[in-house]
């Protein structure tokens, strides 16, 4: 058995520079699948994306996909990538079986929670309240480092760290406060600002709306007090007077304490993405 890879179509590039070519993955010759891959411009360009990777029903359980998957990771060396990503729905345990296998590990979950007719109330003591003009001055002169910096954690290079964040602040918040569909919300307790969240909605994929949390942060030297179930309890409010009754988040897997809030929160694991160095 001889597994390769087949071009099945031109390199295609993006206006922002990302390229990506599907190939047929072929059996002595013979086609048995197919596997997409591309660059995330998001990153610079210098991040690879394995698309999607399928093997025929009678081509599975002979080792195909890893074979594919490793010549996809070649390819995309020779575009410069140095690292490499891809996602997983929940409950496709065999593309995480065989993510796993190609040394890919978890990186961070997408994860969302259906709302119900109304948001939990804020604790007593507790007000909230749009941002001022004053506050988003001063949260931008941090945020996007501090964005960066959490990819940097992740490892990510510095230099495809700050290109995402400056390029998805630039992207989600082009006019400041006054952006359509975008909320950011300060938590305040006893005349002080303890944390702050920042909510998207808008249309999706699906061409439904839904609610985002982009940001959530609760003050250093506030935090372990309850803060960050409450601006979670802000972000619904917002998604729910906004309109949409769902409201999804990103989450680093490496952050074990958020993860358990958003759990007893109510929300599921939408989907894995798990990152390798190439």
């Amino acid at each position: 058995m001889t597994t390769t890879l087949r071009p099945s179509g031109p390199i295609q590039e993006s206006a922002d520079g990302a390229k990506s070519r599907t190939y047929d993955v072929c059996d002595n010759g013979r086609p048995v699948g197919a596997v997409e891959i591309g660059t995330d411009a998001a990153f610079g360009g210098a991040t690879g994306e394995l698309r999607s990777l399928s093997i025929d029903e009678p081509s599975r359980r002979r080792g195909r996909g890893t074979i594919a998957g490793l010549a996809a990771e070649e390819v995309l060396r020779g575009w410069g990538c140095g690292l490499a990503h891809l996602s997983v729905p929940e409950g496709n345990e065999a593309a995480r079986r065989l993510a796993v296998t190609l040394g890919y590990t978890d990186r961070s979950r997408n994860m969302v929670k259906d709302l119900g007719p109304t948001a939990p109330v804020l604790p007593d003591g507790a007000g909230a309240r749009e941002m001022s003009a004053e506050e988003f001055e001063a949260w931008q002169r941090t945020s996007v480092d501090a964005y960066a910096q959490s990819w940097i954690d992740q490892g990510v290079p510095v230099e495809q760290a700050m290109h995402k964040s400056r390029a998805d602040h630039a992207r989600n918040l082009p006019d400041g406060l006054d952006t359509e569909g975008m909320y950011v919300h300060v938590l305040v307790v006893g005349g002080a600002v303890v944390g702050h969240v920042w909510v998207s909605v808008r249309e999706g994929d699906d061409g439904g709306k839904a609610g985002f949390v982009f940001d959530v942060e609760v003050a250093e030297e506030y935090r372990g007090r309850g803060y960050g179930r409450a601006l979670m309890a802000r972000a619904e409010h917002i998604t729910l007077a906004a309109g949409p009754r769902r409201l999804g988040l990103h989450v680093f897997a490496a952050n074990t304490p958020a993860l358990r809030l958003y759990e007893s929160l109510g929300y599921r694991t939408t989907q894995y993405n798990l990152a390798k160095n190439l």
